[in-house]
């Protein structure tokens, strides 16, 4: 069945962790007809009152519709849960988290028994979905086809992003994304740690914090310019040099406010190992040269 506004596809959907069970009831009061399935059947049982066909086994739930959308814990949850399960004819969307690897892998393994796929990576929390005001969106990959033939129904709970027919694209941009934000805690974390003790209250650096980050937000497009063109030179105003030099300050103010500089001292380190290297060639350069340094033994 291909979406339009006026019709509302039918799915199943296997598993009903907090996201699980956020998305079910999303789908529920936009009013496609759902039919779950869960371990644990206490909690499928739960949303039988909102709407929900309650499956008692996962064969069941996956032959009673076409669209079967998986939310488990792992990927070898996925494999245990749809082991000897028929997928001839379904449109397999895999919404649980896994490896760029896991996404290729369980694409090959959905198409050799006769299923569609697409693999996805969830940029959001439990309470994000159904509130597209939070901005809260999923990345998928794999079939276009099944992708295009469902969007509508994908887009319910949250806004839908094709990032490409590669089924580990998803994954790749969620762990991409994700890694970026823990390294972005990992500085606020040290920036509140070395107040820590001092007549500084938190709550005001919070808005520093804020506005600094903002204001250093340009070198999210500046670095992928560079790696793009290899120019790591060109209009640099802060050089790697001078930040290598400066990192000093960094590291002594950390001792001396008896904070451990465990958090920052990776990247630190990489940009000396850039200098290093070939001081020459690199000190005039910006700190994007350094992140090649990462694809250690890469072709």
């Amino acid at each position: 069945m291909t979406d339009t506004h006026t019709t509302k596809t039918p799915l199943t959907l296997l598993g009903l962790g907090a996201m699980g069970t956020a998305l079910a009831r999303t789908w529920l009061a936009a009013g496609h007809p759902l039919t779950v399935w869960n371990r644990t059947a206490a909690k499928a049982a739960a949303l039988a009152p909102e709407g929900a066909l309650v499956a008692a086994e996962a064969a069941g739930a996956v032959a009673g519709n076409d669209l079967i959308v998986l939310c488990l814990l792992d990927d070898k949850s996925v494999e245990a849960t749809l082991d000897g399960v028929d997928l001839t004819g379904k449109d397999l969307v895999n919404l649980t988290t896994g490896t760029p690897a896991e996404g290729r892998a369980r694409a090959a393994w959905a198409e050799a028994r006769g299923a569609r796929f697409v693999d996805a990576g969830i940029m959001g929390t439990p309470s994000m979905i159904g509130a597209p005001e939070t901005g809260g969106y999923v990345f998928y990959s794999g079939s276009r086809a099944l992708f295009d033939t469902h969007r509508v129904t994908l887009e319910v709970p949250a806004g839908a992003r094709f990032v490409g027919e590669d089924p580990g694209h998803a994954a790749l941009h969620d762990v991409a994304l994700l890694s970026a934000m823990y390294g972005l805690f990992a500085g606020i974390s040290h920036a509140y740690a070395l107040i820590e003790g001092e007549d500084i209250a938190p709550a005001s650096l919070s808005p520093l914090l804020s506005e600094w980050l903002g204001a250093m937000g340009f070198f999210v497009g500046n670095a992928a310019e560079r790696l793009t063109s290899r120019d790591f030179t060109s209009g640099v105003e802060s050089n790697l040099a001078m930040q290598v030099a400066a990192s000093a300050t960094l590291l002594t103010t950390a001792a001396e406010q008896g904070v451990s500089a465990e958090l920052i001292t990776p990247y630190l380190d990489l940009m000396r190992e850039r200098l290093a290297a070939d001081p020459a060639a690199h000190a005039g350069e910006d700190t994007t040269g350094a992140l090649t340094l990462l694809r250690r033994g890469a072709a």
